[in-house]
Parts: structure tokens; C-alpha cells; sequence
């Protein structure tokens, strides 16, 4: 078993000698990373901002041009006015910020505590995640403003630190605020770093010759499954012509019936994980 590892020990390190250094190891073995299979494509970036990374599925929140504009919908007033007056305060008659303020008011009316609630943290990040929303949109036709991006990519930023402080404190009402919001929570990586071909392409030499060793160690436990098996079905024989003899010649048993038996359970178990 000891000398089995070695050797795959022995087959890693030539392999990483061969990717760092690029020396000739001996007759017909390989000589580049490129003979041993390895791969390796650099990933697509993908930017901050982008809803991939933010985790922004999207909000079913549908602000149509013949709603009333925010904070005139229970006007006691404007429900007896006339129809001209009524059609003037509707958002197809008003600035285009008054439709992104009904629905932001919308998308926190999915989530408020009460009807006063405006400084819970899930206000906080509905209303965040309305803006970033609304942003994304506008960054998409206007991907050069550069000071835009910067506003997103730091609302971002703190919507991401006040959904880590509620799934550290609170994670049932976490999950139920990433449901409500239509979010998935991307989590930063503990080691930041830029991605490189040269750590990469040794990770993924570590992980091949991994599965060498893996490969191997698999082949024999199967082999010392099979000459468990053979042992065991041999020692049901010996244990019962033990006994038998015994009984024969009229000795104290040194043999159980219940040994037999545990030996016969055993060999039957092998053959079917080998099967």
C-alpha cells in the first residue's frame, strides 16, 4: 500500500517538474503539460455590475403609464376631480423619476414590516435593490459613464454588507427576504486574487495526478475486497470441518455455530459490493 503511494507520490512530481521547468524526464514519457491532457481555458469576465454577479433575477413589479403618481392614490380630493385633473396626475403625464419612485415604493411594500416601517434593513435593501435594478438598465445603454458605474458598483457594495449582517443575525427572515426580492446571494471569495494561468494550470495538474492516486488506491481496494471474499469463503469451510471433527472425535468445540455463521454474512456482503 506504502509503495503504491510513493509512486503516484513520485508520478505528481515529475508532472509538476515537467509544467514548471520543462526538463526532459526519460525515454517515452511526456514532456508537456499538453501530452497529460490538461486544459485549461481562461474564463469569461464577467463585471461587477453585471446582473450575474449581483444576483438580480429581477422583480415582477409592473408600474403601468395609468397609475396614479406616488403618494396621491388615497386622495380623497383627487378621486372627485375631474377626469382631466385625474388623467394629469397619472405617470403618463408626469417626469419619468415619479414612475421609478411608485415603484420603489411598491417593491418596499413587499417587504415592510408595517405601513411606517422605513429603516428596517429589509427597507434598506429593497429600496438598494430597486436602484441597482433601475441602473443596470441605464448602464446597459450607456456603458461609458464611468461615474454612474462607480455609484452602482458601491450601492452594491453595501447592499451586499447589509445582506451579510441579516444572514449572519436573522437567516430565516434572509431567506425570506431573498424569495420576496427574486435574489440569490453571491458571496465573495475568502481569497481574492486576480485569475492566472500559471496557478491555474497547477491546480489543475494537482488535481490529475490527484486522480491517479484516486484511480489506483480504487483498483486495489477492489483487489483486497476480492481476497477478502476468497478468505472468508475459505474460513467457512475450515470452521465447519473444525467442527465436524470434532464432534467425531468427541472433543470440547472450539468452533461456534455462530462463528460460521458470521463468516458465511460476511462473504455474502463482499460479493455484493464487488457486484
Amino acid at each position: 500500500m506504502n509503495s503504491l503511494i510513493s509512486c503516484c507520490k513520485l508520478l505528481s512530481t515529475r508532472v509538476n517538474n515537467v509544467y514548471m521547468f520543462g526538463g526532459y524526464l526519460s525515454r517515452g514519457m511526456a514532456q508537456t503539460i499538453d501530452d497529460y491532457k490538461i486544459k485549461w481555458t481562461r474564463p469569461v469576465k464577467i463585471p461587477s455590475i453585471d446582473p450575474r454577479q449581483t444576483g438580480d433575477l429581477g422583480l415582477k413589479v409592473s408600474v403601468k403609464p395609468t397609475d396614479i403618481k406616488n403618494n396621491y392614490q388615497n386622495s380623497k380630493e383627487l378621486q372627485d376631480a375631474d377626469e382631466i385633473v385625474k388623467k394629469l396626475f397619472t405617470l403618463d403625464f408626469q417626469p419619468k423619476k415619479e414612475s421609478k419612485y411608485l415603484e420603489r415604493e411598491r417593491i418596499i411594500g413587499l417587504v415592510k414590516r408595517h405601513i411606517c416601517d422605513r429603516g428596517s434593513t429589509e427597507v434598506k435593501i429593497a429600496a438598494m435593490t430597486c436602484e441597482i435594478q433601475y441602473l443596470q438598465k441605464y448602464m446597459e445603454k450607456h456603458p461609458k459613464n464611468v461615474k454612474t458605474k462607480v455609484f452602482l458598483k458601491e450601492l452594491i457594495d453595501k447592499r451586499r454588507k447589509l445582506l451579510k449582517h441579516l444572514r449572519k443575525w436573522d437567516y430565516r427572515r434572509f431567506e425570506w427576504l431573498l424569495e420576496r426580492l427574486n435574489l440569490i446571494y453571491v458571496a465573495q471569495p475568502e481569497v481574492l486574487g486576480a485569475v492566472s494561468r500559471k496557478n491555474a494550470l497547477r491546480q489543475l495538474t494537482k488535481n490529475y495526478c490527484d486522480g491517479i492516486i484516486q484511480q489506483k488506491l480504487d483498483v486495489f481496494k477492489t483487489e483486497l475486497r476480492e481476497r477478502q471474499k476468497v478468505f472468508f469463503t475459505q474460513k467457512v469451510k475450515n470452521l465447519e470441518y473444525i467442527l465436524e471433527e470434532e464432534k467425531k472425535y468427541g472433543l470440547e468445540p472450539t468452533v461456534t455455530q455462530e462463528q460460521i455463521d458470521a463468516a458465511r454474512q460476511r462473504a455474502e456482503e463482499l460479493s455484493k459490493e464487488i457486484e
